[in-house]
């Protein structure tokens, strides 16, 4: 009986300790976390005027204001138009335009360099470059001119070849290729 008693309380004693340390521990709940929202691209509000610098051989060059979505042609128009006899065919007429952009009409895309800068001259200028002069950098595509030239327009131009570095896909390899193509004016 004192066996008996004796194996009572030592299972009373295991069936106690089960219930209190044998239960697996609550679920943790998770504290909330901030959510990450995606970066979207300041979209231009339909009021907002972009301003371009329309060069060559256009009836009245310049700057001129259009509407933001506005292309190539609206700009050429607001400009007066080319001059007569100018071949356009290197122009793309339905690019969309960004602010601060240069057009340039019925001119070389590489300007000469004064006389002494020979280097300079195969070089383009980060700060006056059209979206088709930095398109046709190695490694550059539409995207990337665009990129470039959104850049130029939010911080107000580059003052290093460097800063090219800070523009969205442009890494170290690609910045190496680009180096010795391009220059601040």
């Amino acid at each position: 009986m004192i066996l008996a008693l004796a194996l009572l309380a030592a299972a009373a004693v295991i069936a106690g300790g089960l219930a209190i340390f044998g239960r697996s521990p609550a679920a943790e709940v998770a504290p909330s976390l901030p959510t990450a929202r995606a970066q979207v691209p300041h979209a231009p509000k339909a009021s907002e005027k972009l301003v371009i610098s329309v060069v060559g051989h256009v009836r009245a060059p310049g700057l001129v204001t259009v509407p933001s979505g506005s292309r190539v042609a609206d700009a050429l128009r607001a400009a007066g138009g080319a001059n007569p006899g100018v071949d356009l065919t290197a122009l793309n007429l339905a690019r969309k335009l960004t602010d601060g952009e240069q057009l340039a009409v019925g001119v070389p895309a590489a300007q000469a360099a004064p006389a002494g800068s020979a280097a300079a001259a195969s070089k383009i200028d980060l700060n006056s470059a059209t979206a088709e002069q930095l398109d046709s950098l190695p490694g550059v595509g539409e995207v990337t001119a665009r990129r470039i030239a959104d850049w130029r327009a939010q911080h107000g131009g580059f003052s290093s070849v460097e800063q090219l570095r800070d523009v969205d896909g442009i890494g170290e390899s690609k910045f190496e290729k680009l180096r010795e193509q391009v220059t601040v004016g």
